[in-house]
């Protein structure tokens, strides 16, 4: 996952079995639009698609200026385009069987060593997950030295970072109950937990610099995500759990959609709405607004603002990057579809 105003930041059988969640009462639905059983089966096949075409060329788009979407020269720190794990998550999502060749690429091409950031050990632990690698015993490429990922991961000091990083840390680390954290770490998943929860702004939202003035929608929603994952039972953590939820209730805009504000213009975009309806789907009570209206004024439920960012081809309209669009918007389709099952995108035991 990640922010998007930095970064400027299925099979048919499954699609069909899409639920319609009902708009909330508060709310005129008759002039609401959602997105129908028909609707989600239209857009999500598109843009998952998309995204398995990108994955066999190997390449962050399929028009215009692209460049690889693995590739050691082509990204010297990391080894693949940013975006990378939420990309691998959604296809996962939506049912997607990785080749044997795609994920040899992807294990070949990643970057990791001493210099890697908790950043990057996280989409790491996440990407690899996805497609089926186990992250406490990774090869790395051209060695036969296996390492633990999650283990290095917590053994990296979070006070410093941004909220972002440290959700991105709880997230992966709370992905599977194999994962083991080391006596030697410098977190658990509470103290993680407890450290967003510090970061939490007056207007109950969170921000990439921790400053009221900067709160936005999608740094608070992988907070909420962050927080849902990490699981934990105190009431402060529950609270603000509950308390970020309702910032992005109200952070909606009139048309559905969730974007940032920029020299005082809002600007809504696919990958913004995408992290909300992710947070929605962490929590069944909060799940309906996903496909809803739930505020005056609102026209659209954010599923159907999401999906209609979806071009015929599949690609993500206004998108920084088609990695970065059609990966968000394929990870928050499966999230609100396997929420539905009472799942969570995150879970890969």
């Amino acid at each position: 996952m990640k922010n998007f105003k930095k970064v400027l930041m299925l099979s048919a059988v499954s699609l069909l079995t899409l639920g319609v969640v009902a708009p909330v009462a508060t709310v005129n639905a008759a002039s609401v639009k959602t997105a129908t059983t028909g609707y989600q089966s239209t857009k999500v096949k598109a843009s998952y698609s998309y995204a398995k075409k990108m994955l066999v060329k190997n390449k962050s788009g399929l028009s215009g200026k692209t460049t690889a979407l693995f590739s050691r020269k082509a990204y010297p720190a990391t080894g693949a385009a940013a975006g990378y794990s939420d990309f691998l998550l959604g296809l996962k999502g939506l049912g997607y069987h990785f080749t044997k060749t795609q994920r040899q690429r992807v294990a070949k091409n990643l970057v990791l060593n001493k210099k890697s950031t908790p950043a990057d050990l996280a989409n790491a632990i996440m990407g690899l997950k996805a497609i089926g690698y186990n992250p406490q015993s990774f090869r790395l490429a051209g060695t036969k030295q296996k390492v633990n990922l999650v283990s290095a991961l917590y053994k990296k000091s979070m006070t410093k970072q941004t909220v972002n990083v440290q959700s991105q840390a709880l997230i992966a680390v709370s992905m599977s109950s194999k994962f083991k954290r080391p006596s030697t770490a410098k977190f658990s998943k509470t103290s993680l937990s407890n450290l967003i929860v510090k970061n939490q702004q007056s207007n109950n939202g969170w921000a990439y610099n921790n400053t009221a003035a900067a709160v936005d929608s999608d740094t608070t929603a992988m907070a909420v995500v962050s927080l849902a994952r990490g699981k934990a039972g105190s009431s402060t953590v529950q609270s603000a759990l509950q308390k970020g939820q309702s910032y992005l209730k109200g952070a909606v805009y009139d048309n559905g959609a969730y974007g940032y504000t920029y020299n005082g213009k809002n600007m809504p975009n696919a990958n913004s709405t995408a992290e909300a309806i992710i947070a929605f789907s962490t929590k069944r009570n909060t799940l309906k607004y996903a496909n809803s209206a739930f505020k005056d004024g609102q026209t659209a439920s954010p599923l159907r603002a999401m999906l209609g960012y979806v071009n015929k081809t599949g690609s993500i309209k206004g998108a920084a990057s088609q990695t970065l669009g059609v990966g968000q918007v394929n990870l928050a389709s499966a999230a609100y579809r396997q929420a539905q099952k009472k799942h969570s995108v995150y879970s890969l035991n």
